[in-house]
């Protein structure tokens, strides 16, 4: 194990000089067996020869594993029988992955990728804690990237279906990007959920770092949705790699009319599969997955599929006013709330903090408020 971590922390050694080198050589181990001039056939860079030549560091790999254990966590190496078998499938697998949580339980669910963008709509953001919670709750694993926006959100809907979610990390282990995301982190593990990353203990999350996470949010999964995505968003770098893994790639549409929402409906027109609920989603998984996860279908269910949302149960008359108000996918600012409902601002205020406290509504920038769906 020592000398795969060694090789993940050499300096100029990726994802495709990893490849390249284990192509050639056939192990870590033999890596740093080779002659200098077999490593310049490869056309690495000099400091990376010199750096695989000095070996140096192999004596740092039982320091970092030892640091790694005592946060909790293992490295896991692409020898390995326990690392995650899908992941090994594609072009370009990482030699290692530092993994924190109970991985193993997450790794034999069935997994799904749910992402976007990290500057997203209400609707957005709805969109994604619904079907990461309907997901989950259907013991699916949610796979996101812990990002701000879409990934917070489906990480979010997984936890409140009390089922299991994988973060993927652009960063090393001992950390959280973003800082706001830090408690989120620890609930993800407390709920039987993984942290996993790539990268050495102490990386910081530098932009080119997150191509590199893209790749293993969709090689972890069965397939891969996309929520809300701009024109330039990430999302649609994960949707390539992807596809280009093998893997189904599925997007939830958008108003036309947003920026938000140019990329999945972009993907949508290009072919991936069009999402509206959880079902569209298991549907497109393994046969088998599929069966035991999909009731069986009658007329009467085919009707209707999607039941209304019903009203929480033990909401005051002001709190029922005040919900009945509020659509899931557009944010009412709070002056619109006291001339809809004929409540006082005292009276309003009250229900909102009431829901609010019981997670049934989203408090938003500006004094809007929007229903959780």
């Amino acid at each position: 194990m020592k000398s795969w971590i060694a090789l993940n922390m050499t300096p100029g050694v990726g994802p495709r000089a990893a490849t390249r080198l284990l192509e050639r050589f056939g192990s870590a181990d033999a890596v740093f067996q080779a002659r200098r001039p077999e490593l310049e056939q490869l056309r690495m860079k000099p400091e990376t020869i010199e750096s695989i030549m000095k070996r140096e560091f192999e004596s740092r790999a039982d320091e970092e594993l030892e640091r790694v254990k005592a946060l909790g966590g293992d490295i896991l190496v692409l020898d390995d029988g326990s690392y995650p078998a899908l992941l090994r499938e594609i072009a370009d697998p990482p030699i290692t992955l530092y993994v924190r949580g109970d991985w193993q339980a997450c790794f034999d669910q069935p997994c799904v990728a749910v992402i976007g963008s990290r500057m997203c709509s209400t609707y957005g953001t709805n969109a994604a804690e619904m079907l990461a919670r309907d997901l989950a709750s259907r013991g699916i694993c949610v796979v996101s990237g812990f990002a701000r926006g879409i990934d917070t959100a489906a990480h979010r809907g997984a936890l409140r279906a009390g089922g299991r979610t994988v973060a993927v990390l652009g960063i090393g282990l001992d950390s959280y990007y973003p800082k706001e995301n830090a408690k989120l982190a620890l609930e993800i593990l407390e709920s039987g959920g993984a942290l996993v990353t790539q990268f050495p203990l102490g990386t910081p999350p530098i932009p080119e770092n997150f191509p590199y996470r893209n790749r293993i949010i969709s090689g972890l999964s069965l397939g891969v949705l996309i929520v809300e995505a701009s024109e330039r968003s990430g999302s649609l770098i994960t949707a390539r790699l992807a596809a280009e893994q093998g893997r189904e790639v599925m997007a939830v549409p958008g108003n036309i009319t947003s920026g938000k929402s140019f990329g999945t409906n972009y993907l949508i027109k290009a072919g991936a599969k069009l999402v509206q609920q959880w079902q569209d989603v298991v549907a497109e998984l393994p046969s088998d997955i599929a069966a035991s996860i999909l009731p069986p279908r009658t007329e009467e269910k085919a009707e209707n599929d999607r039941q209304p949302e019903l009203e929480p149960a033990g909401l005051s008359a002001d709190e029922k006013k005040v919900w009945a108000m509020l659509p899931a996918d557009e944010p009412v600012h709070i002056d619109l709330l006291l001339e809809a409902t004929g409540l006082s601002f005292g009276e309003l205020n009250t229900a909102l903090v009431n829901l609010d406290i019981r997670e049934l509504i989203r408090v938003l920038p500006g004094k809007h408020y929007a229903r959780r769906t």
